[in-house]
């Protein structure tokens, strides 16, 4: 990656983190987890109605990881089902990354993410 990209991408990175900190007035470190569990939220479209149990948790982490890889060619979406929960399909295989590369490409689709949906400029 070329240096003005690299800036760019921790530019962009650091205004993620931004909006997350005044948006959900979060003091401590801000853990990545928690921005794409905050993806499927509001992918999800129900808010936090209530106590979610573990399976549901997990589900909407799922939900944000397919929707983030999605334009990288990974998942297709299907549609919701009758509960109005998203669904996708593995389109193409994932390949294996070593951690700093599987960090990096989750930071990257975040950003996309946030950029597509008008949440950063």
């Amino acid at each position: 990656m070329k240096k003005k990209s690299l800036h760019q991408f921790h530019t962009d990175w650091n205004k993620v983190i931004l909006y997350i900190k005044n948006n959900f007035y979060i003091k401590e470190k801000i853990d990545i987890i928690g921005i794409i569990y905050l993806i499927g939220v509001q992918e999800l479209g129900k808010g936090k109605n209530g106590f979610l149990n573990r399976e549901d948790k997990i589900n909407i982490l799922h939900i944000a990881i397919c929707r983030i890889l999605e334009p990288f060619g990974y998942y297709s979406y299907l549609g919701k089902d009758k509960e109005g929960w998203p669904h996708y399909i593995l389109k193409s295989k994932i390949p294996f990354f070593n951690r700093n590369e599987q960090l990096f490409l989750i930071k990257k689709a975040i950003i996309r993410y946030m950029n597509e949906e008008n949440i950063i400029e």
